[in-house]
């Protein structure tokens, strides 16, 4: 298993968020996390990426605990963590973003054979090569975040709502390049959406959050055909 987190609470200082949360991320897989508003799932990211506490339960990757490491060890293991809000650098360009996210390699053959890739996968980047990331729409910033977390070659992609924001045609357009680099490449990649239709365009199976807790999972054409989820997710 490449990622499990086993009974897993996070807090903010004394303020507990996530009580009880388990899920298993398998090689070359991947899989969604739905939930409401405050159900944990941007928190459950970050107990993974190591910028909240964890004072309670168990994350293993590739068989090694990581819990309480700092973010710049967990990303050097191989985890890339595409958080809400884009954080796309601002004052550098489009080429100068996807080069900073590759500055741990050597391989300079494999980065620049990274960078045309992402210029094929995302055309609106390769027409904005040369800009600024601020002068970027918000669509083109998530593709630029996306893109940027890919050229650190991760073992695990970890998505936090790449459809937040944007215009549904957009969205549609994000999660079609996210479903090729996946199929393209083989990255195991951990999806939080609300857009339960969009997530499940790429995952396979998928965990369902309440209240900080872990209350359900399975795979995603389980989850479909269950009146609940669909009622709650899939707009049914």
């Amino acid at each position: 298993m490449l990622l499990e987190l086993s009974h897993v609470a996070a807090a903010y200082g004394p303020v507990q968020v996530i009580e009880d949360v388990s899920l298993t991320v398998p090689e070359g897989g991947a899989v969604g996390i739905l939930g409401a508003n405050g159900a944990g799932k941007t928190t459950t990211l970050r107990a993974i990426s190591g910028t909240v506490r964890v004072p309670r339960g168990s994350i293993q990757f590739e068989g090694r605990d990581i819990r309480g490491k700092r973010p710049e060890e967990v990303a050097a293991l191989g985890i890339a963590h595409v958080p809400e809000g884009r954080g796309t650098l601002g004052n550098l360009t489009v080429q100068e973003n996807l080069r900073v996210g590759a500055y741990l390699r050597k391989d300079r053959a494999g980065i620049e054979s990274d960078i045309a890739f992402i210029r094929e996968l995302f055309p609106h980047l390769a027409r904005r090569y040369a800009s600024n990331g601020s002068a970027l729409s918000g669509g083109e910033q998530q593709m630029l975040a996306i893109g940027r977390a890919f050229m650190a070659r991760p073992k695990l992609l970890v998505l936090d709502e790449p459809s937040l924001g944007l215009a549904p045609s957009t969205a549609r357009d994000v999660y079609a390049a996210i479903s090729r680099l996946r199929t393209e490449t083989g990255i195991s990649m951990l999806v939080v959406e609300q857009n339960a239709n969009l997530a499940f365009s790429v995952v396979e199976s998928a965990v369902v959050l309440e209240t900080g807790r872990s209350v359900l999972s399975g795979a995603t054409a389980e989850l479909r055909g269950n009146d609940e989820i669909r009622r709650a997710y899939l707009g049914g």
